[in-house]
């Protein structure tokens, strides 16, 4: 068994909100290690301490629903259990393309003045439109105040 066996598994833990709230995080860690004991093979297992971190980071009562992990089992003979992580490189783009985004962008540059001197007579006409739409129901609520005062001023009189 020279060889270091690898795998990566997706881990359900939503059983863990089974037991009770102060349990949740030991049981999560628990089922784990019962995960790899029955997908391994293997008795001894070894928990990294980036993956019991991610497992406790939100307390003790409310660990992770799934958690996606790489195990590794090694030449002497236990698993290690760590936290997943992608080993995927970025790709950076080539200067090519950002020359061609810039022409783009210049071309635009030229062709927006013309386009926002249009829209901007356009939304002139709406802009006086909606005031005087707002003006016509202030006038409404206006008389509808004045009469209100009016009332009380008439019985003030007939009691004086």
């Amino acid at each position: 068994m020279s060889q270091e066996l690898e795998r990566v598994y997706t881990i359900p833990l939503g059983k863990v909100l089974i037991s009770q709230s102060q349990h949740r995080a030991v049981r999560a860690i628990n089922m784990i290690k019962e995960f790899a004991r029955h997908h391994m093979k293997v008795e001894i297992i070894k928990i990294d301490e980036e993956l019991a971190h991610k497992i406790w980071a939100r307390g003790v009562r409310s660990p992770p629903r799934k958690i996606k992990v790489r195990m590794s089992k090694t030449d002497e003979g236990y698993v290690l259990v760590s936290l997943f992580t992608d080993d995927v490189e970025s790709t950076v783009t080539p200067q090519k393309e950002t020359k061609k985004v810039e022409d783009n962008v210049d071309v635009t540059k030229e062709e927006a003045p013309a386009k926002e001197e249009a829209p901007a007579k356009e939304e002139a006409p709406a802009k006086e439109e909606a005031p005087a739409k707002e003006e016509a129901p202030a006038k409404e609520e206006a008389p509808a105040k004045e009469e209100a005062p009016a009332k009380e001023e008439a019985p003030k009189t007939k009691s004086d």
